[in-house]
């Protein structure tokens, strides 16, 4: 079976006769990162679902995916600690919220505890 004409991935195509047909899935464009003062980012600490971990999350950044990334780089080793970035916001692992405001601060991000 060819991946490029994979049937779950099909919305609204029901059946074709022709011998041709291809079906093309229209492209998702990344939302464009915007400039660090014109972030507004929601710090708060979150131990729901995680068996009673405390994590520091980070939500609210726009951007692509890369840039995410690199903040969330930034975060972990300015803290110290483990992390990851998913679903477009960012865990630290720990109570880290203080030091988290403050690196984003200097980083020129707007952002607020929760």
């Amino acid at each position: 079976m060819s991946k490029k004409n994979n049937w779950k991935t099909r919305v609204g195509v029901v059946y074709s006769t022709s011998n041709d047909f291809s079906y093309e899935q229209a492209a998702t464009e990344e939302v464009s990162t915007l400039p660090p003062g014109k972030q507004s980012l929601r710090v708060q600490m979150d131990n729901s679902s995680r068996a009673g971990k405390q994590v520091t999350l980070i939500s609210g950044f726009i951007g692509t995916a890369a840039d995410l990334e690199n903040l969330t780089k930034l975060l972990k080793t300015k803290c110290g600690v483990g992390g990851s970035a998913k679903d477009g916001s960012i865990l630290i692992q720990g109570d880290a919220r203080d030091k988290v405001m403050s690196i984003l601060g200097k980083e020129g991000y707007k952002a607020r505890k929760i």
